[in-house]
């Protein structure tokens, strides 16, 4: 069996401890992963200073040219796994193996992360608003005609990772050539990615000591939080909830993400099919940039019904089909559980499901949740504005002048609309972290505009500089 072991300041470590994640379909153990445990990262971490030092001896053009190199790696070749190796091909059936997403998907996640490493210059460039990097290295400098310096504010970005989807692990990657170590925490069946990547960069010639890997449980995981100046938390509400208020803790949460469709443009619902669904279930709507809610202003019944029957195409497939594009369920249960929630909230007057057949269905061995379309006539209806991680949307019509006030917070919303009063209200919203105007489906993301969050801005910090 394969075994993933710890990475203690990128040094490989055995632990007596593992946990055994079993392949989806099989049940059969696919990867033994050392666990380690709170005080094994405490003294670790003691030491994250000089890890900070040594990845400081490059200057950031060096680090870019550096992730170039990973990304070629990270794609094409054979790399470390313990005492073995693993190919790209072996990785793609292995994170699809303990996470249930389908091949064809994991395969596009590893062109996601390949994309970043690749065009990592203009993803600094928009995380830095085209600051001149070489102030980094030396501290400070002239840009425009000003004196401009920024200090890092922490030895290392901790991170805790999820299990959804590999793509996410490219929000931590540009820590890399800004000079600050990582300390990770994997997701439970989704360790691969976040191995695979640190293999990359120790293979192009990162230091070992850039990358810290531990898997381990809630006490080690509270652990790296606390003990890292910087962190990204990823989980939903109740993971995060303790952590909202500390600003050391950049949150990835639930996303919410919403596709809000204006008055006069209602009646032109075909035209915007496509982008609906796209944004629903494009990577088997397991991303927080999914859409989870279509928000309209008038003829939401006849919206929500066009929606669900496109969406009613969407079957669920073997892992390895390559149409496949929908993500099994590692734990069954869960599945379960959610359904019966959904059956329980449209069993409360206001919300109906569109949708047609049994929503769990057992195929290959895997246990799917198929795409669930609610129609919701009551903006408060407990489906109005949820979040599941599979292709599930509700309609909710509310009239214009009471869409800014009833969506609540929103990760992404495409607005769709000739309203410039309704677009001015949303410029000025707190509530949606990126505003999309005009067809643009709300998964899209552009490498020079940060996802969640500026990465740049959480390690770092400008400063007032004079000198004489």
């Amino acid at each position: 069996m394969v075994h993933i072991p710890i990475l203690r300041a990128g040094r490989t470590y055995r632990s007596l401890k593992t946990v055994s994640v079993p392949h989806i379909k099989t049940g059969e153990p696919l990867v033994e992963v050392s666990q380690a445990n709170r005080g094994l990262i405490a003294k670790d971490l003691l030491d994250l200073p000089y890890h900070k030092q040594t990845l400081s001896q490059h200057n950031i053009l060096e680090l870019i040219a550096i992730c170039k190199d990973a990304a070629k790696l990270f794609t094409s070749a054979d790399l470390p796994l313990d005492d073995g190796t693993q190919s790209p091909q072996e990785y793609i059936k292995q994170v699809s193996g303990t996470t249930g997403l389908p091949e064809t998907l994991c395969r596009q996640n590893m062109g996601k992360i390949q994309g970043v490493l690749e065009n990592i210059e203009q993803v600094l460039d928009g995380l830095t608003r085209e600051l001149d990097l070489q102030i980094l290295d030396n501290g400070w400098g002239l840009q425009n005609e000003r004196v401009l310096s920024y200090v890092c504010e922490t030895d290392a970005l901790g991170a805790v990772l999820p299990s959804n989807s590999p793509g996410v692990h490219s929000l931590w990657i540009p820590a890399v050539p800004l000079k600050v170590p990582l300390v990770l925490k994997p997701g439970r069946e989704e360790p691969w990615t976040p191995y695979r990547i640190a293999q990359a960069f120790m293979v192009a010639g990162i230091q070992p000591e850039t990358f810290s890997f531990y898997p381990t449980n809630y006490s080690g995981a509270n652990e790296i939080l606390f003990r890292c100046g910087r962190s990204m938390l990823f989980g939903g509400g109740s993971t995060v909830a303790p952590w909202v208020n500390d600003p050391r803790v950049e949150i990835h949460g639930p996303g919410r993400s919403k596709i809000i469709i204006h008055d006069n443009q209602n009646g032109n619902c075909e035209a915007h099919l496509d982008l609906i669904v796209e944004s629903v279930s494009k990577n088997g709507g397991r991303s927080c940039i999914n859409a989870s809610g279509v928000w309209v202003s008038e003829q939401g019944s006849d919206i929500a019904e066009a929606i669900a029957e496109r969406l009613r195409q969407i079957e669920p497939k073997p892992l390895d089909h390559p149409e496949a594009g929908i993500a099994a369920w590692a734990n069954p249960k869960a599945a379960q559980g959610i359904s019966a929630l959904i059956d329980r909230h449209l069993k409360q007057d206001g919300a109906t499901e569109l949708t047609t057949g049994d929503r769990v269905v057992e195929l290959d061995g895997c246990t799917f949740l198929r795409p669930t379309v609610i129609w919701c006539e009551d903006s408060e209806h407990p489906l109005a504005n949820t979040e599941f991680p599979f292709p599930f949307v509700s309609v909710v019509e509310v009239p214009s002048s009471q869409i800014e006030e009833s969506i609540g917070a929103t990760l992404v919303a495409t607005v769709i609309t000739e309203d410039d009063r309704l677009i001015d209200t949303l410029l000025t919203t707190p509530l949606i972290d990126r505003l999309n105007i005009g067809a643009i489906p709300t998964n899209q993301i552009s490498w020079d505009s940060p996802h969640e969050g500026n990465l740049f801005e959480h390690l770092y910090r400008q400063r007032a500089f004079q000198r004489k």
